[in-house]
């Protein structure tokens, strides 16, 4: 991550080239991160992106703002003061029935401390140093995730998903998708029109034990078989090193 905020300043003023940075869709965002150059770089890049945050030190003072807002996502640092994001993490979850995704952040980096963290309620984890352009990423993808969950019939472009008859089509024509396909279509669907992180893919179909590299890319072949080889435009694209993503019409 940065370390100061003239850096984090500077990212919001350059993000994506010339001008200001790009607006997304605003969220509401709730930060309990005890480092305050960490937490005033992280709130300085959100809001010159367009969304709210709110900023707690301690878990007390995210519980006090918690039960009183309605935020999007919690951003949450697991070595708090106190009592540790963990087990704030399990207190929103079974005490409040809070169910707002939570981003994690630490940095610890062993598997056992990103089980654990999983283990508590969170939805994903980074470990630091981080970059906050990606942080922005994970953050609009776990949103789109959540509110997708209520989202039985996704469309884009020619593409229509039903997640109640597991029913794909494109152009008006069915597609026949495995059921790993149509997961994979499904997460690409949800992210459109950005793009979806190999890892994020691989986490949502395959939890924490993912198969080799391969795999995945023999399922998007796979996919692309059936979604783009009998028309003229292509879809499914891969943004190499990175990930995948939708493309309709002449999208540059």
């Amino acid at each position: 991550m940065r370390s100061s905020s003239e850096q984090a300043r500077q990212n919001a003023r350059n993000d994506g080239g010339e001008g200001e940075m790009r607006h997304d869709i605003p969220l509401k965002v709730l930060l309990i991160e005890d480092n305050r150059d960490i937490a005033e770089n992280i709130c300085l890049y959100l809001d010159g992106a367009g969304h709210t945050t709110d900023y707690a030190a301690n878990a007390d003072q995210a519980l006090g703002l918690a039960a009183v807002n309605r935020y999007d996502i919690l951003i949450v640092d697991v070595m708090l003061p106190g009592t540790d994001g963990l087990s704030l993490c399990r207190r929103l979850r079974s005490q409040h029935d809070i169910d707002t995704p939570v981003l994690m952040l630490t940095a610890r980096d062993e598997l056992s401390d990103k089980l654990d963290g999983f283990d508590a309620g969170a939805d994903d984890y980074m470990t630091k140093p981080f970059e906050l352009e990606e942080l922005r990423a994970r953050l609009l993808a776990l949103t789109r995730r959540a509110s997708g969950r209520t989202r039985q019939v996704l469309r884009v472009g020619e593409l229509q998903l039903d997640a109640r008859s597991l029913r794909v089509t494109r152009d008006g024509h069915q597609l026949d998708l495995s059921p790993t396909g149509f997961r994979l279509l499904r997460e690409m669907m949800l992210a459109y029109p950005n793009l979806v992180f190999r890892d994020d893919i691989e986490r949502s179909i395959w939890g924490d034990d993912p198969p080799d590299s391969d795999a995945l890319r023999s399922h998007v072949f796979a996919l692309r078989k059936v979604v783009d080889r009998p028309f003229a435009h292509k879809m499914v694209e891969t943004v190499h090193g990175i990930g995948f993503r939708l493309r309709v019409g002449d999208e540059g």
